[in-house]
């Protein structure tokens, strides 16, 4: 093979990837030029070494084996992999894998194309069509109307001042000066809704990130005579997960503030005032529950919760839910809502407690320890 690959060294070079050939046994016998760029290793600094020294520390035990399982005895890999370079740094990459036969010998093929950048372009490219509009809208609403918002804000407060007036005309001023704050607590709403960061995802402790925010609203709730419940019980791990911080707190306190707002219309005096905070780690996912015993959501109402500016409550501008969704769909995470009317209201967030896939997980078959027990 190595003669072979001698003789014809071209038709490797011109392959428009980085390229790399080893044994049966996962050692390098090959790597064209581009590997050098890709992983920082020469050519001959790679040959004789084993692929292992591409992967992380932990894709050692599963995710490797796996794929010379499947490269060796089925189809291949082809996929996306996180791999690491010479000077320790991570590159991801999309990675085909193939097995093939030279003179009764049987050799592996990697074949990789990096698509980090490719991804970013993506998700860039996906945003900002989805948001262009409302971004324009929005810069548009606070250049035009800011300015007057604030002017009519403004002069109904110095005219009250300085006008003495009947208590009907002072009221009339009261309602435009409370209009006027309406308008610009929708500008800032909406400022927030359509300005939310990529996340920066960090590991964190579910109940950390909790906590602070049900104290945040301790007094609130206490003055509504509403009890906040923090349960742990269901932390049957050990509660970390990757997220982000600031985006799942404020998150979670517009969803605090959805079930106080649904208590306070609750009209049985008598009835005790709890909301449960149920905190959950089942070893796949992590999340919170926030649960109510208030008047629950009408099922025609259910489907539009989340979209912008639905509300039952004309004093309210609408937006508190469609941002929850939003923060925590872009971390990976799902939302779900359960209600019925006069019983009250749960909205559960969750994230995944380990973004890997399966593949690096576990291996696909009891096989594969055998069969890669040599390289």
């Amino acid at each position: 093979m190595r003669a072979l690959l001698a003789q014809r060294p071209f038709l490797l070079e011109a392959i428009p990837a980085t390229f790399i050939v080893t044994d049966a046994h996962s050692k390098i016998i090959y790597a064209n030029r581009r590997a050098e760029s890709f992983f920082g290793y020469a050519p001959d600094e790679m040959e004789g070494r084993r692929i292992r020294i591409l992967f992380l520390e932990e894709d050692l035990i599963y995710f490797l084996p796996n794929i010379i399982f499947l490269s060796r005895y089925k189809k291949g890999f082809d996929g996306e992999a996180l791999l690491k370079r010479k000077d320790g740094k991570k590159i991801f990459v999309h990675l085909t894998t193939s097995a093939f036969k030279e003179k009764g010998e049987v050799f592996l093929s990697f074949s990789f194309q990096e698509i980090q950048r490719l991804k970013s372009l993506e998700k860039e490219r996906f945003e900002a069509e989805h948001w262009a509009c409302l971004g324009k809208i929005m810069e548009e609403i606070a250049h035009q109307i800011r300015n007057p918002i604030s002017a009519i804000g403004g002069y109904s407060k110095r005219l009250m001042k300085e006008i003495p007036s009947p208590p009907k005309k002072s009221s009339y001023y009261q309602q435009i000066i409370r209009e006027a704050n309406k308008l610009e607590t929708i500008l800032q709403r909406v400022e927030e809704l359509v300005r939310i960061p990529p996340p920066l995802f960090q590991r964190e402790n579910i109940q950390e990130v909790a906590e602070p925010v049900c104290q945040f609203y301790k007094k609130e709730a206490m003055e509504q005579r509403v009890t906040l419940k923090l349960i742990t019980a269901g932390l049957t791990g050990d509660g970390q997960v990757y997220l982000d911080h600031k985006l799942t707190a404020k998150a979670l306190s517009y969803i605090l503030q959805n079930s106080l707002e649904a208590l306070s219309l609750n009209s049985l005096a008598k009835k005790r005032k709890v909301i449960e905070i149920a905190l959950r780690d089942n070893g796949k996912t992590v999340g919170v529950t926030v649960a109510d015993q208030g008047p629950g959501i009408p099922p025609k109402n259910l489907r539009q919760i989340f979209d912008p500016f639905f509300s039952t409550r004309p004093d309210r501008v609408g937006l508190g839910l469609t941002f929850v969704r939003r923060a925590v769909e872009a971390q990976g995470g799902e939302i779900q809502v359960k209600s019925r009317s006069g019983k009250g209201t749960k909205i559960s967030i969750s994230f995944p407690k380990d973004r890997r896939r399966s593949l690096r997980r576990e291996l696909v078959a009891p096989a594969v320890r055998d069969a890669t027990m040599e390289w």
